[in-house]
């Protein structure tokens, strides 16, 4: 039996967002989000209102309790609430898999498949920062000489010329030391700018040259993106090609695709396995579909205000089973129409369809398989049905398909009588 191939696969990816999107959108789950926001809310005000019990007074305290007790009823009933919808949401789900398909037009068209590849925008991160310039070399301003002044009147007169001339003579020498450091230190700071400088350089240019490193191996990734993309496009047109003439395999990839796109609910997941005839134009399809026991069976939920607990209560047996036999019904009809109307070339003739489910046998012990619907549909006689009106229990016997009397108790379909010729 053939499993999802390539596009099959890829497709099916797609169609998971596809899944939650609609989810989404369905009123139920919107009600849903609601009472969960509702219980949420409740249960942040119960919890303030319990930590103002803590600190409050005798009196205040007891108002307080008060309050919180009354929040906590109400986050308790918020939460029976938004069980209570999921609940109904999930049932809303399972009793309605036939019409959930019927406003979609299970077609694929191939051609939207082929891959644009996609390039993030260049981040050399870090190094995309040019190392941080030298500063402008600012030299001290020069030493300045400031001659001793001269002495005046009588003081020169008493030798005051000579001190003078002495204090002249120290000052130019202490002048020339002063200028001669400032020109070492000027020769020191300016040999230190250079190696910065020089420095700076080279670590701009190690940093360019990590940053073309960069480049091109992004460059490399975007060519092995726009390689990958081609090849992909390549084989898909290979495989449109292939299916415009009628090789198997394509018919069996592209019933792969189409049958990935049908989105079931999480509380009923589908399986699929086909293969496909090209001598007779005859699909074999499998569909493995949840046992009874993995179906929720609680009808309500319920808050309990003396044990501060929520109960459950259960589906009685009939509503359990008549839930399931029509879910497996729905199924049943559900894949045929998808498959058909997917197939507007018509190169499926006819459907081998068989829906059943993994089980232990309690005989055994082992695992086993039990087929609960077994059905041959002709396209052309499958086509003119309106499934939109129809009891899928009533197309099936139509069609002259072998069902489970009991789909619930794991009671297989009857095929003693054969299923095609029971149809014909």
């Amino acid at each position: 039996m053939a499993k999802r191939g390539f596009f099959a696969e890829m497709n099916y990816q797609a169609q998971q967002a596809e899944k939650r999107r609609r989810q989404q959108e369905a009123q139920a789950v919107r009600a849903y989000n609601a009472a969960v926001r509702d219980h949420e809310r409740a249960v942040k005000a119960a919890e303030r209102a319990h930590a103002t019990a803590v600190r409050a007074s005798e009196a205040e305290r007891k108002a307080a309790e008060k309050e919180a007790a009354r929040l906590h009823l109400e986050a308790r009933t918020a939460e029976v609430e938004a069980l209570n919808t999921e609940l109904t949401s999930t049932y809303d789900d399972i009793d309605s898999l036939l019409a959930w398909t019927l406003d979609t037009d299970d077609y694929v068209d191939l051609h939207s498949l082929k891959v644009i590849a996609e390039h993030p925008p260049f981040d050399p991160g870090k190094l995309g920062t040019p190392v941080a310039p030298v500063p402008e070399l600012v030299y001290p301003p020069q030493p300045t000489y400031v001659e001793p002044a001269a002495p005046k009147g009588l003081s020169g007169a008493f030798g005051g010329k000579k001190k003078h001339a002495e204090a002249v003579a120290a000052a130019q020498a202490e002048h020339q030391q002063a200028v001669a450091f400032w020109h070492e230190k000027n020769a020191k700071s300016h040999e230190h700018h250079v190696a910065t400088l020089a420095k700076r350089e080279q670590d701009e240019a190690a940093r360019l040259a990590k940053v073309a490193e960069a480049e091109a191996a992004y460059r490399a990734e975007c060519d092995q993106r726009e390689a990958d993309a081609a090849a992909r496009n390549e084989e898909l047109t290979k495989f449109i090609n292939d299916l415009a003439f009628d090789v198997e395999y394509a018919i069996e990839d592209y019933v792969g695709i189409v049958l990935s796109n049908s989105v079931y609910p999480d509380a009923f997941p589908v399986e699929h396995d086909h293969s496909f005839d090209l001598a007779t134009r005859e699909l074999t399809l499998k569909v493995d579909i949840p046992e009874p026991a993995a179906v929720p069976s609680v009808k309500e939920y319920k808050y309990v205000k003396a044990k501060d607990e929520i109960t459950e209560t259960q589906l009685t047996a009939k509503a359990q089973k008549d839930r399931y036999a029509a879910a497996v019904q729905q199924v049943a009809v559900r894949t045929l129409h998808e498959v058909f109307e997917a197939d507007r070339a018509g190169k499926i003739h006819s459907i081998a369809l068989t829906v059943g489910t993994d089980t232990i046998a309690p005989a055994t012990g082992q695992p086993e398989y039990v087929p609960l619907v077994m059905v041959a549909a002709d396209r052309e006689i499958f086509s003119s049905f309106d499934l939109a009106n129809v009891v899928p229990k009533a197309t099936l016997d139509h069609l002259g398909a072998a069902v489970s009397k009991s789909p619930f108790d794991l009671t297989p379909a009857d095929t003693s009588r054969g299923v095609r010729q029971r149809g014909q």
